[in-house]
Order: structure tokens, then C-alpha cells, then sequence
């Protein structure tokens, strides 16, 4: 599961909720929570937006945490 399914199911809403509260259809938040697709910068600002509007308390790190540094 990512992080985008476990904010979700935190607050216990079905991906069809946070489609609607976004303005996209289910399958798509299907397939980025499947890893089928990557979201765009945009695209997870808007994840993100849709899950505060549902009431989940997340930041755009909770959900796409960066990438950890390699240090060399």
C-alpha cells in the first residue's frame, strides 16, 4: 500500500470519494495508488489538496515523502 491509500484509508474513504472531491474518475487514483502511474508535481498537490478537503491532516511530504539523499 502507498502512501496515497494509507491517508485515504486513515480517514476512511473509498477512492471514489477522493476522485469526486478532486474532479477525476475512480480508476485514476486506482492507478497511482497501484504505482501503474506516476503523478505529476500537480497531480499530488491536488491529492493532496483532496485529501485535506476530506479531513485528513497531511502535508505533501506525508504523502510523497522526497526521495531519501545519498550522500557519497
Amino acid at each position: 500500500m502507498n502512501n496515497i491509500a494509507k491517508q485515504r484509508k486513515e480517514i476512511g474513504v473509498s477512492q471514489a470519494a477522493l476522485a469526486s472531491a478532486i474532479g477525476w474518475g475512480q480508476s485514476r487514483i486506482a492507478n497511482y495508488e497501484l504505482n501503474i502511474r506516476t503523478p505529476s508535481l500537480s497531480d499530488c498537490r491536488s491529492i493532496v489538496e483532496g485529501l485535506k478537503k476530506l479531513g485528513c491532516k497531511c502535508s505533501l511530504d506525508d504523502v510523497f515523502p522526497p526521495p531519501e539523499s545519498k550522500a557519497a
